[in-house]
């Protein structure tokens, strides 16, 4: 089994993220198509980490105010997304109730917490196997367009139960500030730069005798 020895950046190569195109990262640009060329995403972990911020300050009102709004011959009742779940569970709705709080509670703050926890292991404030690392983002990617579902729900009833002066169905303020956490929360993984975590790795690694692996800069 051959020892690993370094990677493409080590080497001064860089992909280029439009065309997938490998060359020398020195060019700066890509032979093929013309985009600029990195080593690795600029700023990766702090965009990240700024994405996430502003989308730990959009949570809160999307968990406390009211996500929709009915109106019928009984006066108008609000509920927030905590709220519609107990009223499920209080009508014996139990796989409804339970799809709602996995997709529009759960998955969210798990997708906050991976996301941290990569930044953290990608600056070396936090050490762990990068294979779990890489899994761990692997299942934040594909998770996270699920947690869109109670926006969803939300819609689905606003076009459809519109009967005039009977019932009708509005979207509430927490419908915005959840449907910005969960684009802040896509934009945040597509900043981050996973081969990072294999970057740490590579630099935490005891070197060989003989061996000279130089990493070029993570911020190229």
């Amino acid at each position: 089994m051959k020892a690993w020895k370094g990677s493409a950046a080590s080497a001064g190569l860089a992909s280029c993220h439009v065309c997938q195109r490998v060359g020398p990262v020195a060019e700066h640009r890509c032979p093929r198509c013309g985009s600029a060329m990195h080593a690795r995403i600029p700023a990766s972990i702090q965009r990240t980490l700024a994405l996430l911020g502003a989308s730990l300050v959009a949570y809160i009102p999307a968990n406390v105010l009211p996500i929709m709004r009915v109106d019928g011959l009984g006066g108008g009742e609000e509920s927030t997304i905590l709220s519609g779940v107990a009223t499920f569970w209080e009508m014996h709705a139990y796989p409804i109730a339970i799809t709602i709080f996995v997709a529009s509670v759960l998955i969210p703050v798990l997708k906050l917490v991976a996301l941290m926890t990569l930044c953290a292991a990608a600056a070396g404030w936090l050490r762990m196997p990068p294979r779990r690392l890489t899994k761990i983002y692997w299942l934040t990617e594909l998770v996270g367009r699920w947690s869109m579902v109670d926006v969803f729900v939300v819609a689905v009833l606003v076009a459809l139960v519109q009967l005039g002066s009977l019932m009708s169905i509005h979207p509430g303020p927490a419908a915005v500030s959840f449907g910005l956490v969960v684009v802040l929360t896509m934009l945040a993984a597509m900043a981050f730069d996973p081969r990072l975590i294999w970057d740490r790795a590579l630099a935490e690694r005891p070197a060989t005798p003989g061996e000279n692996v130089t990493m070029s800069p993570t911020h190229e």
